[in-house]
């Protein structure tokens, strides 16, 4: 019996590697977002689970906004290399993960080089336990603004330790404003509306949304002109949210339906390039 249970565990573990590859597409050669001077793009990565958001710039530097859920790091690993990211200069933490992998961000620093980790003051205090002296590791609280690569800035709307709460970032590229939310409680709601947030061009819906999280005031107020959704299917949903996002004419992409969403922003425009995922078998 003993010898059968652990076949089986070997099985689960094997098919669990390769659910995690199977977003991967084999089809795509390496992809190249032929950056200029003024330029940049702004990725949404197709991971099975959890959420990662590459940001490029001209002058070769890249930031990775989270690092995915649970699952293998192959995965992740293999839509960087799509991407041609050989280095990472930055890696920022909005969730106040309980269960964070500190084995996946040692092995990322490593590899790809990181020279700083930002996070919410909660994750930091714990990375600075966990993680070697020579990684700085910085707390970024609201109000927080820092240049994060050339022309992109990082504006911090709020950061909160409760329930359904993390660090709230707004990207800024000229006149382009990106809402990555992740926080959806009611007090950091109230926040986002105190704020005044308007001409909001991509807006990160927050991962494991609950129902009626979203109030139509808010959706009203940030008025996007692009929502993302991560690892969510559609009908899985607030078909509320989705028909209050389609009543404002907000174009709607879902890493589980269209892949990895590419927008690559110019100091006036933006294009958008989505690459699908492997068809599971």
């Amino acid at each position: 019996m003993k010898i059968f249970l652990m076949i089986l565990a070997l099985l689960i573990l094997s098919n669990m590697t390769v659910r995690a590859e199977t977003t991967l597409p084999t089809e795509v050669e390496k992809i190249d977002v032929k950056l200029t001077e003024h330029q940049a793009a702004v990725t949404f990565l197709g991971l099975t689970t959890g959420e990662a958001t590459l940001i490029q710039g001209p002058n070769g530097e890249n930031t990775l906004i989270n690092i995915g859920g649970s699952g293998d790091i192959l995965e992740l690993e293999g839509w960087l290399s799509l991407y041609k990211v050989k280095k990472l200069s930055t890696i920022i933490l909005t969730n106040n993960a309980e269960k964070l992998s500190i084995d996946k961000i040692d092995k990322l620093i490593n590899k790809y080089h990181i020279k700083e980790i930002i996070a919410t003051p909660k994750v930091s205090a714990l990375l600075t336990k966990e993680l070697p002296d020579q990684i700085a590791i910085t707390a970024w609280d609201e109000g927080t603004k820092k240049e994060i690569l050339p022309e992109m800035f990082a504006d911090v709307q709020y950061v909160g330790n409760q329930d359904h709460e993390g660090m709230d970032l707004m990207l800024r590229f000229f006149k382009h404003n990106l809402f990555l939310m992740t926080s959806f409680s009611q007090r950091a709601e109230q926040k986002f509306l105190s704020k005044n947030l308007e001409d909001i061009h991509v807006f990160k819906i927050p991962y494991h949304l609950t129902k009626d999280s979203l109030s139509d005031q808010l959706i009203q107020a940030l008025n996007p002109q692009i929502s993302i959704f991560f690892g969510a299917e559609e009908e899985q949903l607030d078909q509320d949210l989705l028909r209050e996002l389609q009543g404002i004419w907000s174009e709607v992409y879902f890493t589980k339906k269209h892949g990895t969403v590419t927008i690559k922003f110019t100091e006036s425009n933006y294009e958008i390039i989505t690459i699908p995922l492997k068809d599971e078998e």
